[in-house]
């Protein structure tokens, strides 16, 4: 899929993932695990994206590689050419249902903190 928002970045939801990762720490008020959870980010998703990027160069050869020229991997910015396409939204949310359990039970966890009143 190379339109809307992999059309801005080639990894929009490791993009949110860095994001909620980021909002996770945060939340917990633990903000000098900050650095160290960039540092674990960048190492774990450095290491997935190549092995990612390897298969689909293998499986797709020059479309694959004419879309990594001109879509950044991580800094989202916006795509000079609109390509339009389907969203087939059940189909995401399969994908995606073991990481939105881990951050329901994140949020479970951090409500229970503040209820419990847990300084850590």
């Amino acid at each position: 899929m190379t339109y809307g928002a992999f059309a801005w970045s080639r990894n929009p939801l490791y993009n949110g993932n860095f994001l909620i990762w980021m909002g996770f720490v945060v939340i917990s008020g633990v903000l000098w695990f900050l650095p160290i959870a960039i540092l674990i980010f960048a190492i774990e998703y450095t290491l997935i994206v190549r092995y990612e990027e390897g298969v689909l160069e293998s499986i797709f050869g020059s479309e694959y590689l004419s879309y990594k020229s001109r879509t950044p991997r991580w800094l989202p910015r916006p795509a000079r050419i609109a390509e339009l396409g389907e969203h087939h939204w059940a189909e995401a949310w399969r994908s995606e249902i073991s990481t939105f359990l881990q951050y329901a039970i994140l949020i479970v966890l951090f409500y229970l903190k503040s209820l419990l009143n847990i300084s850590l």
